[in-house]
């Protein structure tokens, strides 16, 4: 394998690492075992710190292919607690407020689903790194500054229900869909057309193009990968 020449490597992101830290810690041991000071090393999309699952990282010349590869569709799988709120949309915030579920059956999650199919506009959470004058979202959100966000339309190619808790008021869905949909923006969404409120309790992006979660490394087999690959430079 040649990482300066360029490679590309699918990670399985582990819970609470942000996608800066899985290309930082590829950076670091990289440059550790070729000897190098400098390494080109870059990610193809951001998954939240809160989610695992799939991020794709490019090294050495294939960084201009990250451009390209970001336009890859996604694929998650998302739990959602339904009847609650968090600023963040997920579990970086306390819960904000609760709503009624007594009428939530899955009759009723049955038919308000499939209406998140095809093209949709969507508002970004004020939790992410979207730039407002020049400054990221979240930074001015962990601030407590209000700004209004724009709508982006994205496309949602499908979305199914994989169970419902009705005890509980858990709902887990599959969701493949376009570049630049934010789930726990999905997730809002979701609860609000079922006349409730939602959140984000657990997300794994399960496919980034053709690269599915199975076929990801942890960074422990990269790293063991790599002891096996590449000799330390011994100074």
């Amino acid at each position: 394998m040649d990482f300066i020449e360029g490679e590309i490597i699918a990670f399985d992101k582990p819970y609470k690492w942000t996608s800066f830290d899985v290309v930082g810690k590829t950076r670091w041991l990289l440059c550790h075992r070729l000897g190098v000071k400098k390494l080109k090393v870059g990610h193809t999309g951001t998954l939240d710190p809160l989610a695992t699952g799939v991020v794709v990282v490019c090294t050495g010349h294939k960084t201009k292919l990250i451009d390209q590869l970001q336009y890859d569709d996604k694929e998650y799988v998302a739990t959602l607690q339904l009847g609650a709120t968090t600023p963040s949309y997920d579990l970086e915030k306390p819960i904000d407020c609760t709503y009624p579920t007594a009428h939530i059956n899955r009759t009723l999650i049955d038919n308000v689903i499939p209406t998140f199919l095809g093209e949709q506009w969507q508002v970004p959470p004020m939790f992410s790194a979207v730039k407002v004058d020049g400054k990221r979202a979240y930074k001015l959100a962990r601030k407590g500054e209000q700004v209004e966000l724009k709508p982006k339309l994205l496309v949602i190619d499908q979305i199914e229900v994989l169970a419902f808790d009705e005890q509980n008021m858990q709902l887990t869905i599959r969701v493949a869909c376009s570049k630049g949909t934010y789930i726990r923006a999905l997730a809002r969404d979701i609860g609000q057309r079922l006349d409730s409120g939602a959140h984000l309790i657990a997300l794994r992006r399960t496919r980034v193009g053709k690269i599915r979660v199975e076929d990801c490394m942890t960074f422990e087999q990269f790293t063991e990968l790599i002891d096996n690959e590449i000799k330390p430079i011994q100074v």
